[in-house]
């Protein structure tokens, strides 16, 4: 059978999601704890793969499995045998012909600026700072530029290994909370480092140090060495995939209690 899980996961204590040599990784951290409750190996899948450091809202992932539980044993399950900084949010019996990269069709980021003349102590690993007040309405204005069909080779990393730097940009907004200046964009997908290129160009904007008209100059441009600076990781919140709604999965959160489950 095939389960799908929603992961909440703080990324300053991993090196990413993909399983590699430096430890601990989400996907991996993620995989030993599922096989203890599947007494057998677990291979894992995620909607959309994040760097070290980037954090989680509601990551999807799926597996397959001959191990029949429960949806609350697949969860009770995995976060007693999971690590401080990830939890499992949900779990789900899926259809076998879903799948948590390939089913999706959008995913949505948050990226988090601290804007403040003191540096973060409670916040920094959790958002950048940025000491110089940004100007987020003018952030706003010049980000509309990116909305739609382009070519994203301006805001894409070397070691892009999509075949095609095109992306489809749903929408992007920037507004300010107090002292924070929040960036949601939604695509349907993104290529590598593409939010955090996005994000460091904005911010050249916020600053005044570039006009509003750049953001589309650079983005006509399709050079990476056009645009500004990689934002830092610790900032940027994979928020979840979208699905069409036949599946019927809670991406963006999870009931509090849900129905059914005796949680003592």
């Amino acid at each position: 059978m095939r389960i799908a899980l929603g992961v909440e996961y703080n990324g300053s204590r991993f090196y990413g999601w993909q399983t590699q040599k430096q430890e601990p990784t989400v996907q991996q951290v993620l995989e030993r704890a599922l096989a203890k409750v599947a007494a057998a190996p677990v291979d894992i899948m995620c909607a959309g793969r994040t760097d070290t450091g980037v954090h989680a809202h509601c990551q999807v992932a799926h597996f397959d499995t001959e191990s029949e539980r429960s949806e609350r044993s697949w969860v009770l399950g995995a976060n007693t045998n999971l690590p401080d900084g990830a939890t499992v949010l949900w779990a789900r019996h899926m259809d076998g012909s879903f799948h948590a990269r390939h089913s999706a069709l959008a995913r949505s980021y948050q990226y988090h600026i601290l804007n403040r003349w003191t540096r973060p102590a409670l916040d920094a690993t959790r958002s950048s700072w940025v000491r110089e007040e940004l100007d987020a309405e003018r952030m706003h204005e010049a980000a509309q530029a990116l909305v739609g069909e382009h070519d994203f080779s301006s805001f894409r990393a070397i070691g892009c290994q999509s075949t095609t730097p095109w992306r489809n940009l749903h929408s992007i907004k920037v507004w300010r909370e107090g002292d924070e200046v929040k960036v949601a964009v939604k695509a349907n997908a993104f290529v590598y480092h593409m939010v955090r290129n996005l994000v460091g160009s904005l911010l050249e904007v916020g600053r005044g140090v570039k006009p509003v008209e750049w953001i589309a100059e650079v983005l006509e441009q399709r050079d990476r060495t056009q645009a500004g600076p990689t934002a830092p990781s610790c900032g940027l919140y994979f928020v979840a995939p979208h699905y069409d709604s036949s599946w019927n999965l809670p991406t963006h959160n999870t009931p509090a209690f849900p129905r059914g489950w005796n949680l003592s």
